[in-house]
C-alpha cells in the first residue's frame, strides 16, 4: 500500500483530466477562435513563402488543445517574422468539442499528412517545418517515419514532446491499483493511452531509431515539465538531433509543460533558431525580449 500522501498528486491530475474532458463547451465558442487565427494572420491560405523564408511552418497542437489556443503567442511571433504559419485540428472526439489531441494518434498523424499536402499545395513549398507542443511534438514523427513524411518536412521542432511517453508524474504506475482504469482510458481516451510510456503505440514509433534521415530534428524541454515525465523522456538519439533544456539557456525560466508553448518567448526564440539556422542567434534570458 502507498501512503496516501503520495497518492495526492496523481489523483489530483487524474481529477484534472477528467474536469478538461468534462468542462461545459459549445459552438459559440469556434467563431471567435477562427476569428483570433485569421486576424492575427496565420492559416492565411494566400500566402506565399519568402526566399528568406522558404518554407512553411505547420503548428502542431498537444493534447486537450486545438488549432487557435495553443497558438495564440507563437504564431503571431512567426508571422511577425515573416514565416507563413499553419495549424491543424486533430484527434477528435465524437461529441467532444474543443479539446482535441485524444484520438489514437496514429490517426491523428494521418490528418497531419493531409493537412501537410494541403500546406505544399497552397504554398508550392516542396518541404514544410513543424513545430509542435506536447504531443504534437511527437505525433509528426509517426507521420515521418511511416506515412511518409520524410519526403515532405525539413525539421521538426518539439516543445516539451513525449517522445518516449509520461509516467504523468507516477499516475501511469497508480493503474493497476484502480481496476478497469487501463481499459478506460483505452477505449474513452485512445490518444492518451497511447502515450503512457511503454504503450504499444511508443514501441512501434521507436523502433529502430528515434529518428529517420534527412530531418533535422530539435527537442526543447523543460526541468520543470509536471506532464512529460521524466522531462528527459522528451530527448531523442540519432543523427541531426539537438535536445535542449530550457534552463541550459536560461536558469530562472521557470516555464513548465503548459507555458513552454503558449508563452515563453526564451522557448519560441530557440524554435526560431531551428528554423533558420543559418541565422540563429544565441538564446539567453535576454530574448524574451526580442
Amino acid at each position: 500500500m502507498l501512503p496516501w500522501r503520495r497518492l495526492l498528486r496523481p489523483l489530483a491530475v487524474l481529477a484534472l483530466t477528467a474536469a478538461a474532458l468534462v468542462a461545459p463547451t459549445g459552438t459559440a465558442q469556434a467563431a471567435p477562435a477562427a476569428t483570433a487565427a485569421t486576424s492575427s494572420g496565420w492559416n492565411n491560405w494566400s500566402c506565399k513563402p519568402s526566399a528568406a523564408h522558404p518554407r512553411p511552418v505547420v503548428l502542431v497542437h498537444g493534447t486537450f488543445g486545438n488549432s487557435v489556443d495553443n497558438w495564440l503567442g507563437l504564431a503571431p511571433y512567426l508571422v511577425h517574422r515573416g514565416y507563413c504559419v499553419y495549424s491543424l485540428d486533430y484527434g477528435q472526439l465524437p461529441g467532444v468539442p474543443f479539446f482535441h489531441g485524444l484520438g489514437p494518434v496514429d490517426k491523428s498523424a494521418e490528418q497531419l499528412a493531409v493537412f501537410v499536402d494541403r500546406v505544399l499545395a497552397a504554398t508550392g513549398a516542396k518541404e514544410t517545418d513543424i513545430i509542435g507542443h506536447s504531443q504534437g511534438g511527437m505525433m509528426p514523427n509517426y507521420y515521418i517515419k511511416f506515412l511518409g513524411g520524410a519526403a515532405k518536412v525539413n525539421a521538426l521542432i518539439g516543445l516539451a514532446p513525449d517522445n518516449h511517453g509520461t509516467t504523468l508524474l507516477g499516475l501511469t504506475k497508480l493503474l493497476p491499483y484502480f481496476p478497469g482504469a487501463e481499459d478506460l482510458i483505452s477505449s474513452a481516451t485512445p490518444g492518451l493511452a497511447d502515450q503512457i510510456a511503454g504503450s504499444a503505440f511508443l514501441t512501434k514509433l521507436n523502433a529502430g531509431g528515434d529518428t529517420v534521415p534527412g530531418v533535422s530534428y530539435t527537442v526543447i524541454a523543460t526541468q520543470y515539465d509536471q506532464v512529460v515525465t521524466p522531462y528527459r523522456s522528451a530527448f531523442l538519439t540519432g543523427p541531426n538531433v539537438r535536445n535542449v533544456v530550457l534552463q541550459d539557456l536560461c536558469p530562472v525560466d521557470f516555464s513548465e509543460h503548459v507555458t513552454i508553448g503558449l508563452t515563453d518567448r526564451i522557448a519560441w526564440h530557440e524554435a526560431l533558431n531551428a528554423l533558420d539556422p543559418a541565422h540563429a542567434k544565441r538564446t539567453t534570458c535576454a530574448s524574451v525580449f526580442e
